[in-house]
């Protein structure tokens, strides 16, 4: 869409250059106006004439690729007003469109009209948009403030486990440490080879005692039968 507003412009301009008399040098148009809904869009068109001539605004807007509207700018709707002025020398007719609304988008050219010549203005393109209303109404300060809060916030709240992790597992490696030296000194004292024969003692007197005691007690009570 933006391509072909430009083709558009430039189109215009060309055909201007070449339509225009030598009796009206035409000044530099504001090639586009962005405003809100309800503002008010003040367009001119600037020119110097050695000749008096006659105005008039018309709006231009493309429905779709082989259909274009024009319209007649008149004082007939109350949001219109015509005014003119003399800037740097030249001769400006102005437009001003109050409460301008979304069908006001389009392009307004100047058209100059002296004895049979007319003479069209590059004009300026008026592109109304909707303004998106805030729930909350915070400036920019405040709005660095908040953003810089929520980092830091969000620092911490990564750092923190982090590093609480980091000492959780730092005490259970000291604590490991700690139980293999207790192991360590448990075993130290002792000796190997006293524990080995203790050891075997007592396995002997487990198995070997009480076969020996049944048979020393009924050797003497036992009496074999004679055949």
């Amino acid at each position: 869409m933006e391509a072909r507003f430009v083709f558009l412009f430039c189109f215009l301009a060309a055909a201007a250059n070449a339509a225009s008399s030598p009796k009206i040098k035409l000044g530099f148009d504001i090639p586009s106006l962005r405003l809100a809904i309800s503002e008010t869009a003040n367009m001119s068109c600037c020119y110097n004439a050695s000749v008096a001539v006659q105005n008039h605004w018309i709006k231009t807007v493309m429905i779709s690729k082989n259909n274009t509207e024009y319209t007649v700018m008149n004082k007939t709707s109350v949001r219109v007003k015509f005014d003119n002025s003399t800037i740097s020398g030249q001769h400006c007719e102005m437009l001003i469109l109050n409460d301008i609304e979304k069908n006001d988008t389009g392009l307004y050219q100047c058209f100059l009209k002296e004895s049979a010549n007319v003479v069209a203005t590059p004009g300026t393109f008026l592109q109304v948009y909707k303004p998106v209303h805030m729930i909350l109404n915070i400036n920019e300060g405040s709005k660095n403030s908040i953003i810089t809060a929520e980092g830091v916030l969000l620092l911490l709240l990564v750092l923190l486990p982090g590093t609480v992790l980091i000492c959780k597992s730092k005490g259970l490696h000291k604590l490991e440490k700690k139980m293999g030296r207790e192991e360590e000194n448990i075993y130290e004292g002792l000796n190997l080879d006293d524990c080995n024969s203790t050891y075997h003692q007592i396995q002997r007197s487990l198995v070997q005692g009480p076969y020996q005691d049944v048979i020393n007690n009924d050797e003497d009570d036992i009496q074999l039968e004679k055949p």
